[in-house]
């Protein structure tokens, strides 16, 4: 996925009083970040769909249904990334995957937006690669391109080297300072 969508946390959302993510503390929120693992498959996948259905219009109709993202997500992408899930008791709610020094994803459930889950899932993936993250965005996604410039990433670079064929950014963070 060449795609990050609007996660949720702009300007003003912060988030004292919560748990720790990188430890897969339980926030004051009851909303855990910890370690995916295969069984988280097809949650995962029903987050992505969703995600991408409601904050993402302007994307063609997707192409694979649940079962074929869930295959997707269990045999391309945890294998390859570091994966954390969100989650609110048994429920996936969102989740962030980092491979190498990439962002390659963060889907929050369209009914997380806004209260902070992506910046903890963010926030969790930079602690994983400190030296910076890079990722790309579609250019329409004004939504996720605010969330990032808040968060301290530029553009490096556009293009349109994606599977959608539409105009995206490259954007980076480099380390903490």
């Amino acid at each position: 996925m060449t795609s990050a969508p609007a996660p949720d946390a702009r300007p003003g959302d912060s988030a004292p009083g919560r748990g720790t993510a990188a430890t897969g503390d339980t926030a004051d929120d009851g909303v855990r970040v910890r370690r995916a693992t295969a069984a988280d498959a097809r949650a995962i996948a029903h987050v992505h769909r969703e995600s991408r259905r409601v904050t993402m219009p302007y994307l063609p109709p997707q192409r694979h249904d649940l079962d074929g993202v869930t295959a997707w997500i269990r045999d391309q992408l945890l294998p390859v990334c570091t994966t954390w899930v969100a989650e609110r008791g048994t429920d996936v709610i969102g989740y962030a995957a980092v491979r190498g020094d990439a962002l390659e994803d963060l889907y929050l459930h369209p009914d997380e937006l806004r209260r902070g889950l992506g910046t903890r899932l963010l926030e969790t993936a930079l602690g994983h690669r400190p030296d910076g993250l890079t990722l790309h965005v579609f250019e329409a996604n004004t939504g996720a391109r605010a969330f990032y410039a808040h968060h301290g990433f530029t553009t490096v670079a556009t293009g349109s080297d994606n599977m959608e064929g539409l105009p995206e950014l490259t954007l980076h963070r480099g380390p903490a300072r």
